[in-house]
């Protein structure tokens, strides 16, 4: 029987960086994104709304696949690839 997709996922390892390879301006985030389209997109669910309403990204678990750099407004989010040994790396069954 195949993998599920939380499966195949669930096989992945992270390096962490020290320092976050995705930064949201909230300031701008809020001023001109309408739709929230990151909160639907990312396929890793790392997008969401703290209490205060500020659109947050759990860069941790990013699948670095870019489609956040798609939706949202560049003025909005630095993106970048994780440094040297860091960021995921898939694995395979």
């Amino acid at each position: 029987m195949p993998m599920k997709i939380d499966a195949k996922l669930g096989l992945d390892v992270f390096k962490l960086d020290k320092e976050p390879h995705i930064v949201i301006d909230t300031e701008v985030c809020n001023t001109v994104c309408t739709d929230d389209a990151c909160l639907y997109v990312c396929p890793a669910d790392l997008y969401e709304r703290d209490d205060q309403g500020r659109m947050t990204v759990n860069w941790e678990g990013c699948l670095e696949c870019g489609t956040c750099l798609i939706c949202c407004d560049p003025r909005a989010l630095s993106w970048k690839y994780p440094g040297g040994p860091y960021g995921v790396q898939y694995r395979m069954s």
